[in-house]
């Protein structure tokens, strides 16, 4: 049996999702000041629970979604390089953008939430204290955001050899069990891993963040990337996504409703159970989570693929933009919130005007002073600036030159 071809040109739809996926971090960060459920590094006296309930919505699948999305990506970086060249490589889009981060782009943040905490001083005051002060949140040293980097760097590199593999001939021989996957419904099977991590691993290990203790979020986001890049190695389970995906979308909402109507009717097993932590009520309603995920992700790449598969001219400047994007857009958006908080406008009012004008400033940022200079596009992990061929000399003019010259 010869092994089913792979993709070998990067498809517009993942471009597409990956930027969907940014622009949901996005919003949802525009609105942590204004909703009260979740900590966040500042608040808003006023919260909304309308902007909550969509942000607890975009929360079960966004970052999911990218990881996925992550992993198709690093299979198209894996295709023409060397399993030494690619690790080279994801130090220098990965590991400098991190390193950057944590040293200029984040203590802006940490700085303003200290300000409100009673910190007295200007930021120059503040910045020595990232260096003498441990770990956030007890001390000043933060990658806040950029957690996702952190990540997606540790897994690429600890697992590039195991892609290349995957992607090999007899890797491909070895794994063809996962191209039956593709027929009929089966391709929900791509569920269980993140299913069972989850629900085995969630009340022991709570996500943090902070790399060290995180261990059901690592097995949690490592599902998502490696089926990501299982899925675009055989192009027959995106093909399966896309033919089912009236039936993600199906699942997808049902999930979504079931979960709300237990939350909004306060039926959480932790809720009314007295001993929840060892019963399987708990345990059904904490596997809703990571399916509700699955199902949306299913969906998204599904629809993608139908309708979205199509390159536009635009979307060139917007792929080189999105990862600066992603590093700079919290910073900004908590410097607005942080004198957006003091005015006395409503908490959709101080949404919008944070959500207009953290977009517009990052995107100024971008295009002005990191997308024209050598130096920030590296820092920002983006590609070298491609350079422009010399104009072609017009021989006409060559030829009456000498004659001016002369005269």
């Amino acid at each position: 049996m010869q092994p089913v071809s792979s993709a070998s040109t990067r498809q517009a739809y993942l471009d597409w999702l990956r930027i969907g996926s940014i622009l949901a971090v996005f919003f949802l960060h525009s609105s942590m000041a204004y909703v009260s459920e979740w900590e966040w590094h500042l608040k808003n006296a006023q919260t909304s629970n309308l902007l909550m309930e969509f942000n607890f919505w975009l929360g079960r699948f966004r970052m999911p979604l990218l990881f996925f999305i992550s992993g198709t990506v690093t299979y198209f970086m894996l295709q023409r390089r060397s399993t030494g060249a690619f690790i080279g490589l994801r130090f220098r889009r990965l590991f400098i953008p991190l390193l950057f981060g944590m040293l200029v782009i984040v203590p802006p943040q940490v700085y303003l939430e200290r300000l409100t905490q009673g910190f007295k001083g200007n930021f120059f005051n503040f910045y020595s204290t990232i260096f003498t002060t441990g770990a956030y949140p007890k001390g000043n040293l933060s990658w806040h955001h950029l957690w996702f980097i952190v990540y997606l760097f540790l897994y690429d590199i600890l697992f590039a050899p195991l892609f290349k593999w995957i992607m090999s001939e007899g890797g491909k021989q070895r794994l063809m069990f996962f191209t039956k996957l593709a027929h009929k419904k089966w391709i929900y099977l791509l569920m269980l891993p993140a299913i069972v991590i989850f629900t085995s691993l969630n009340l022991t290990f709570p996500e943090t963040h902070d790399l060290i203790h995180d261990w059901s979020r690592h097995l949690y986001w490592l599902s998502f990337l490696l089926t990501g890049f299982i899925c675009i190695n055989f192009p027959v389970l995106m093909d399966s996504l896309e033919r089912n995906r009236r039936t993600s979308l199906l699942l997808a909402f049902l999930s979504i409703v079931l979960i709300n109507y237990i939350r909004w009717n306060n039926l959480e097993p932790d809720q009314i159970i007295p001993d929840w932590r060892h019963d399987w009520h708990m345990y059904a309603y904490m596997a809703l989570y990571p399916f509700t995920a699955w199902a949306w992700i299913f969906t998204a790449i599904g629809y993608g693929k139908r309708y979205l598969n199509k390159k536009h001219r635009i979307q060139d400047y917007i792929n080189q933009a999105v990862y600066p994007f992603y590093i700079l857009h919290q910073t900004v958006i908590v410097i607005v919130v942080f004198y957006v908080m003091r005015s006395g406008d409503s908490v959709l009012s101080k949404f919008l005007f944070t959500f207009i004008i953290s977009f517009a400033l990052v995107l100024c940022i971008y295009h002005l002073l990191i997308k024209p200079y050598a130096v920030t596009r590296f820092l920002f992990g983006m590609k070298p600036k491609k350079k422009e061929p010399a104009p072609i000399a017009d021989k006409s003019i060559e030829k009456v030159q000498p004659a001016i010259q002369l005269s």
